[in-house]
């Protein structure tokens, strides 16, 4: 392992910053429990959660439009995965919550990578606590493995939110919600876990008032995971550290700090998949655990985040909310790229191209946001009124390299290939980018039943300097994005609604003369009808979507070598390309102690011309998840099924052999999954999970530089958790 720079210091550094604070923070929380005057019921200081079932939520929110509405009052589909989900399918990655969310599907590039999509677009709306934050799906630095005990639940808006995010990409957006110290008695959750490869965990969360009053608190949360992979030579460990303290200055005004950190130190990295066919045009039928990385890869990265917040409220309806947030990501990059095909009987043709590289991505952002209400004509009406400010800075460098050696008779490869001595380092991405927008909205009360949301946000983005030899200098000013919602209450259950938005996202695709691709512009439109049923404990959601785009990037043929060795992928814009669609959601508690998350997405993506746009993305979905927990004599028994099923995707290229056109296709598959859990007590429980219990055997992506990836077999996980 020649990947230190980041990882075995860190970790070491890691272990100790942990036990330190461990320590320290139990000395606290001890102190301060003595001290406090009793311990009261743990509730919220700020939000009013009301819980309505496990798997969803009447909180009002600000993901959508900034303007606090609930589920049932905002007119875009919203779906929430909360603590209750992560705890009962095990959930450890913000992959894991894609692969379970509705109308959202991944595609893992590598062992380090992965790619979100819904509505037959890439997601690259991401949000912290509300705050968009710029995260790349597909990246070089960890993000899509954000470890969700940092989260106490996930928002995914589908559709466009350009409002609050600054693009109008029409996929969806994901904000993820920290945990926040808002219990006023000493609480905390310690569990430990073992699975499949040898894969081990342990986690724990503890919440503590730390004066008398309670007006100040804290929490802290720590997590360890080590263990191997289903691919040959491959392992990971996972190290996160969270600290957050809330501070009630006065009656109205809170203030809220924190910082978190998470080490992802793997081995035998894979860069790319392996070959999806043989030299004579045949298909290539690997093992799963085959593997193309070297036994000295490493994709190792590191997600820093800082942030605080001060909230105000006004009263009369009025609250002012600023926040500042820095997240820096990083990583340390050892690997060997294989390409080529493979000769089916001598097993020689494929090429190396080893890589080592430092990368570091710096983004700092500052959000002010100001939301109340007012009265005219007799009603009363809500508006916010906000601004975001944002600076990144994007660096890598990469290292020059010697000796080369062949790969020889791959059918052999045992990741004993000889890594090539490193050069000198240059810069090859320095890029600096700024963002900045102010946006406003107001909800009418146009009369009792009828709701009227109308907004803009007007936004300027600017990125300028060197990717990989060429300069870039480019971006927009003033660009007006608007929005409008309307809610036509039909029942008080039952609720109709309609939304629209402009559409306008910079991309960084080029095209074969390495020219920057044009903004992406078009409109998202959504109507649907939400409802809710059994004193609102059962949300379902109708939902039909149309999607304009011009000029959206779609891969230019097959990958080109260029003079330097590297692999090129060309784009070109897509004129006039549509996504429609439906969905339906239902979600909730259907009886006593049986809760239920399911969901369909049907959509089509075509071009102008009726030719099929991103055909690497399913155009179906369907998730269904429950779980039902006995009364009586097995009250302390609850159990869970669920299945994943997507249709069939492909990517439309060449065969290497024939030089015909030719699919690389991944048919229709499910996955199944099973929970068990039974509570000793209410403060001690074991649980089992299995993940892909019939052990289906299917691609994690294909196509990919005419490559393949499988997914994750049968998984089988222990855990035991003490509530205390």
């Amino acid at each position: 392992m020649t990947n230190t720079k980041i990882n075995q210091p860190f970790r070491n550094r890691l272990a100790t910053a942990i036990r330190l604070f461990t320590t320290g923070f139990s000395v606290l929380v001890a102190s301060s429990s003595v001290l406090a005057e009793s311990n009261k019921p743990d509730e919220e200081s700020v939000e009013e959660v009301f819980i309505t079932g496990k798997y969803t939520i009447n909180e009002r929110i600000d993901t959508a439009t900034g303007l606090g509405l609930t589920l049932q009052e905002t007119p875009q589909s919203v779906s929430v995965i909360t603590s209750y989900r992560i705890q009962d399918q095990d959930l450890r990655s913000l992959t894991d919550i894609v692969n379970n969310a509705p109308g959202i599907s991944a595609k893992g590039l590598d062992s380090a990578r992965q790619t979100y999509s819904s509505r037959g677009f890439v997601i690259d709306n991401y949000q912290l606590d509300g705050v968009p934050i710029s995260w790349i799906g597909g990246g070089e630095a960890g993000e899509s493995q954000s470890d969700t005990s940092l989260y106490e639940r996930v928002e995914v808006v589908r559709g466009a939110t350009g409002l609050l995010t600054g693009a109008g990409n029409p996929s969806a957006s994901i904000n993820l919600v920290r945990k926040h110290a808002t219990s006023e008695a000493f609480s905390g959750k310690a569990s430990v876990s073992a699975g499949r490869w040898n894969t081990h965990r342990i986690n724990t969360d503890i919440s503590s008032p730390l004066n008398r009053s309670g007006s100040v608190r804290g929490r802290l949360v720590a997590n360890y995971q080590d263990g191997d992979s289903f691919r040959d030579l491959a392992g990971d460990t996972k190290s996160v550290l969270y600290a957050t303290f809330d501070v009630d200055a006065t009656d109205n005004t809170l203030i809220r700090v924190g910082a978190s950190y998470q080490d992802n130190d793997p081995t035998a990295s894979t860069w790319g998949g392996l070959s999806s066919w043989y030299s004579d045009g045949t298909r290539t039928d690997w093992d799963r655990s085959t593997t193309v990385a070297a036994n000295w890869s490493s994709w190792g990265s590191t997600v820093e985040n800082y942030f605080a917040e001060l909230i105000h409220n006004f009263g009369e309806d009025w609250e002012a909310k600023i926040s500042w947030n820095r997240n820096v990501n990083a990583a340390d990059l050892d690997l060997v790229f294989l390409f080529g095909v493979v000769d089916r009987e001598t097993g020689l043709g494929l090429g190396a191209s080893p890589y080592r590289a430092d990368t570091e991505r710096d983004q700092t952002s500052v959000s002010f946001q100001l939301s109340g209400s007012y009265e005219l004509f007799g009603r009363k009406h809500d508006v916010t009124f906000g601004a975001i400010d944002s600076h990144e800075e994007s660096v890598s460098s990469s290292y020059s390299r010697t000796d080369v050696a062949p790969v020889g008779n791959f059918f052999e490869w045992d990741g004993n290939y000889p890594q090539p001595a490193w050069g000198e380092s240059s810069r090859n991405v320095d890029l600096e980018t700024n963002q900045f927008g102010a946006y406003a909205a107001t909800r009418l009360s146009l009369a009792d039943p009828v709701k009227l949301i109308v907004g803009a946000r007007i936004a300027d983005w600017e990125r300028d300097g060197i990717s990989f030899g060429g300069e870039e200098s480019y971006g927009d000013t003033g660009v007006v994005i608007p929005y409008a919602g309307i809610l036509v209450d039909i029942t008080s259950e039952h609720t109709f609604y309609a939304s629209y938005s402009e559409i306008f996202q910079a991309q960084d695709l080029r095209d074969r003369n390495f020219n920057t691709l044009d903004p992406i512009i078009g409109e998202s439109r959504e109507i649907g009808l939400k409802s809710r049923f059994f004193d609102e404990a059962l949300h379902t959601t109708i939902t039909y979507f149309d999607i304009q785009q011009d000029n959206l990037g779609q891969a230019d043929g097959a990958p080109i070598t260029l003079e330097n060795g590297d692999m090129f992928q060309p784009y070109r814009g897509a004129e006039g390309a549509n996504s429609s669609g439906y969905e339906l959601e239902v979600v909730g508690r259907i009886l006593g102690e049986w809760d239920i998350s399911f969901s369909y997405t049907n959509f089509t993506v075509e071009d102008a011309e009726s030719e099929p746009v991103n055909t690497n993305q399913p155009d179906e979905l369907l998730k269904l998840y429950t779980t039902y927990r006995f009364a009586g004599a097995l009250d302390k028994l609850t159990i869970a099924g669920g299945v994943n099923w997507q249709s069939a995707n492909y990517t439309a290229t060449n065969n290497p052999f024939t030089g015909d056109p030719e699919r690389l296709t991944q048919d229709a598959y499910s996955l199944v999954s099973f929970m068990a859990r039974y509570e000793f007590n209410s403060d001690l429980d074991i649980q089992l999970n299995v993940d892909n219990a019939l052990d289906e055997t299917y691609f994690n992506q294909i196509g990919f530089f005419n490559q393949l990836e499988y997914g994750e077999p049968r998984d089988i996980t222990l855990s035991l958790a003490y509530r205390f």
